[in-house]
């Protein structure tokens, strides 16, 4: 097993983002002098900022809110690549590996960490390149396998339940208006009647008033 790696970013991004040890326990991150630290459990530090850097050019932060980095997408895919998933724990992974149609979804060999692995060492020192230099990269993996991975994983990560690591404060819930998974409005019918209702987003966490159980922490 190697050693635990950190992604140390600035805590105006990340600050108070709640997160779930192996073990299934919630923690929240607080800043320390200006900086937040987070566990990685598959990336390590560099990979980790490699991969930031592609998903905000995936996702950018503008002038219509927040992006893929203030919203912790990194943090999303290390949990799923680490967990199930990135194994393919799920998938029938026994040959024949052909191509086939789009229909019949992903028939490679590789699984996702493997993918994600040959897709870091293409993208090099991609976060020490220029904007302009990192859109040309991208474009000329959209083809891979690895991009139409990440660029998925992106869009997960930014809209996910928080609990999964992403979505950090909501803030990807907020961008579209989703109010989180509230099973009933019953007792909100009668208070807006006719008006338009506009509820403040909740996880599934705050909805429940418990601790979720996140997939990617797999037990046992």
């Amino acid at each position: 097993m190697r050693r635990r790696e950190f992604l140390t970013i600035p805590a105006a991004a990340m600050g108070g983002t709640l997160l779930y040890t192996l073990a299934g326990e919630p923690f929240r991150l607080q800043a320390q002098d200006g900086k937040v630290k987070i566990p990685l459990r598959f990336f390590s530090a560099e990979e980790a900022r490699t991969i930031t850097a592609a998903c905000e050019r995936i996702f950018p932060s503008d002038a219509t809110g927040p992006g893929a980095t203030e919203a912790g997408v990194v943090i999303f895919i290390d949990r799923q690549l680490a967990g199930p998933y990135g194994r393919d724990k799920y998938r029938y992974t026994k040959g024949p590996w052909v191509d086939s149609v789009p229909e019949h979804g992903y028939q490679g060999k590789e699984n996702p960490q493997e993918i994600y692995r040959q897709g870091l060492k293409d993208l090099g020192n991609f976060a020490s390149l220029s904007v302009e230099e990192q859109n040309k990269k991208l474009v000329s993996m959209e083809r891979t396998r690895f991009f139409q991975l990440l660029r998925t994983h992106t869009i997960e990560g930014m809209f996910s339940d928080p609990m999964h690591g992403g979505n950090a404060g909501l803030i990807g819930w907020q961008l579209i208006g989703y109010p989180g998974p509230q099973m009933s409005y019953r007792e909100d019918v009668d208070k807006h009647f006719g008006q338009p209702y506009r509820p403040t987003p909740r996880s599934l966490e705050q909805i429940m008033g418990r601790p979720g159980d996140p997939w990617e922490n797999e037990k046992g």
